[in-house]
């Protein structure tokens, strides 16, 4: 099956004065897919999305549309929409009047006119609310008029720049599923740029994780979590725990013996086919790993260790715990799959055993130093206002 690429990004590099934004970014997405652009505030992905609508120029490199070199275009000449986080809605038109305003500035007829604003309204589910004003819907429904009206004009390439930022949690939530049916029936390209990992993971075809203008890691939401490549893109996309140590032994020609710092020896999957002694960094996601009260039955896959309940959060579907070993601290996710009042819990303090197959631990390719500051959510981010 031949894949057939709309949007090429090549070694785009872009200054803010001595500030190196976007260094050397190289990349291809599929035509007619949803692609998210993800990583913390200032990483560049913003500066990327401002480069191909045409608001922005790079310092190096090309963007190829189709195949045909766009990187001169004026924004005008590019058939590119975007749709802002902060709707950008006319507050003197009405609904229908912003859908139609794009329609008007190319002098379509009337009935052309009439046919588009019809079909984008019934798209959004919002026919209805035609004649209301931007201040008498709620933020929910600006964004879907806004979509609406980047749609009509019939880009090739959507661009939303943190479309979702100005809602709350639960309208994100649902304005989420409604981008994902409006791509699926328009079938066009969107290209989605959040610092929200759990909005990249839920909508995206791809995703590529930006982190301080280098492109870290590019693939499917399951690629991307499953298989990372870094500390930061293991660490930003959820939760894990990195163990750092070398390789102590071969076991077979599948799995290595790993010798942790701080840590007893770890059985694991080694994808990588290391060599005796070399430096491991290994990462384990907290839902791969099993707490008991008893020692779990062994196996000579299985790393099994015991230790002391330190920290634990009870969140309703799952508790989330952490467990002292030796001088280690690992955390863990135990999902709830039973009525809780059925057994006696797990309580700080228990003595407990934890457990994860040595096929869950994951070998990383590259392992840099990570402020942890930049793990957390950044400030709200427009095209105008991230370097």
């Amino acid at each position: 099956m031949v894949i057939e690429t709309e949007v090429t990004f090549e070694n785009i590099s872009k200054r803010h004065g001595d500030s190196l934004v976007l260094n050397d970014i190289s990349f291809s997405i599929s035509k007619g897919s949803f692609f998210s652009i993800l990583g913390p505030s200032g990483c560049g992905k913003t500066t990327l999305l401002r480069i191909l609508a045409g608001f922005d120029h790079p310092d190096g490199g090309r963007i190829l549309l189709n195949g045909v070199d766009i990187t001169k275009l004026p924004p005008n000449k590019r058939p590119i929409n975007t749709v802002f986080q902060n709707y950008s809605l006319f507050p003197h038109l009405t609904l229908w009047e912003n859908i139609a305003f794009g329609l008007r500035i190319a002098k379509k007829s009337e009935s052309a006119i009439k046919a588009e604003v019809e079909r984008m309204l019934h798209l959004i589910q919002m026919p209805e609310h035609a004649h209301k004003y931007p201040h008498q819907i709620s933020g929910g429904q600006k964004q879907r008029v806004a979509i609406a009206r980047a749609l009509i004009n019939q880009p090739q390439v959507l661009l939303l720049d943190e479309p979702l930022a100005a809602l709350d949690l639960k309208l994100r939530q649902k304005m989420l599923l409604d981008l994902d049916l409006i791509h699926d029936e328009v079938g066009i390209t969107f290209i989605f740029v959040t610092h929200d990992q759990t909005e990249a993971m839920s909508v995206s075809d791809e995703i590529a994780v930006l982190h301080k203008g280098n492109l870290e890691q590019i693939g499917s939401p399951m690629e991307i979590y499953e298989m990372p490549k870094s500390h930061f893109v293991a660490s930003f996309i959820g939760d894990t725990n990195i163990l750092e140590g070398h390789v102590a032994q071969k076991i077979d020609s599948e799995y290595s013996c790993l010798r942790l710092k701080d840590f007893p020896d770890v059985i694991c999957f080694d994808d990588k086919q290391l060599s005796l002694g070399e430096q491991v960094h290994l990462s384990v996601r907290p839902e791969k790993i099993h707490i008991d009260i008893e020692k779990p039955v062994e196996s000579s896959k299985l790393n099994c260790f015991q230790g002391i309940v330190e920290d634990l959060i009870y969140k309703g579907d799952h508790t989330y715990y952490g467990i002292m070993i030796g001088d280690r601290k690992i955390y863990l996710t135990e999902h709830h799959r039973r009525f809780m009042l059925d057994y006696k819990p797990i309580v700080w303090k228990d003595k407990v055993w934890i457990s994860w197959h040595a096929d869950d631990g994951f070998m990383l390719e590259r392992f840099d130093p990570v402020d942890p500051q930049e793990l957390l959510e950044g400030p709200q981010e427009g095209l105008a206002d991230e370097q």
